[in-house]
């Protein structure tokens, strides 16, 4: 009975020990991590309008029940608005997508970046290639419909990956139609799932 209760003794202590260092561990690289990941962020915007002297954030809206998403709005160096970003999310095969959309003072997109999926290897994964988000390139929102066979004017499904592709192009369709609301005067009865939760144009 004694060696049972030194035992139990001896794993409580383990215990307690294990998540007292797990807990300083963390409250050490917590803050490191959110600078990676604001780094990140900031990265993946200037990369969708480069030329862009200053990217703001302009509000939010929830793309997804339970998802909230910001958009942004880019400036030139004189202050005047050159595009607009919306970061966006949709249910794919198996993972939430999420990604970037922007698109230029027309509401043409100037391109996408997908931030995070789990969709199959090999297959749906592809949503974060290069040759697959270049063909969002120039489009706009009554381009964004998927097809499987070579059509310049639409979005060529992935190969295999016919779901992966119709979600992200749905999430794009979503971030699209969110900056059409918010920036094109005439364009607040679009249809769409993302509703703005506050903030407005900066």
């Amino acid at each position: 009975m004694k060696d049972l209760m030194k035992i139990t003794l001896n794993l409580a202590i383990v215990f307690v020990l294990s998540g007292a260092v797990l807990a300083m561990v963390y409250a050490g690289t917590e803050p490191r991590i959110r600078a990676i990941k604001k780094v990140e962020k900031q990265k993946a915007l200037k990369s969708l309008i480069p030329e862009a002297s200053i990217i703001n954030t302009a509000g939010v809206y929830e793309p997804l029940p339970g998802k909230t998403a910001h958009y942004y709005v880019a400036k030139d160096k004189s202050g005047k608005p050159i595009g607009y970003i919306a970061t966006s999310y949709s249910k794919g095969y198996s993972s939430i997508i999420k990604m970037m959309v922007a698109a230029d003072p027309e509401m043409r997109l100037k391109g996408i970046k997908v931030l995070d999926e789990q969709e199959t290897p090999g297959l749906g994964d592809d949503v974060k290639q290069k040759y697959f988000q270049d063909r969002f390139k120039g489009k706009t929102l009554d381009q964004l419909v998927v097809v499987k066979n070579t059509d310049p004017t639409k979005i060529q499904a992935i190969t295999g990956a016919t779901i992966s592709s119709k979600a992200c192009t749905k999430g794009v369709r979503t971030g699209l139609k969110l900056l059409m609301k918010t920036y094109i005067p005439g364009n607040a009865n679009v249809p769409g799932n993302g509703t703005t939760a506050g903030g407005g144009p900066k």
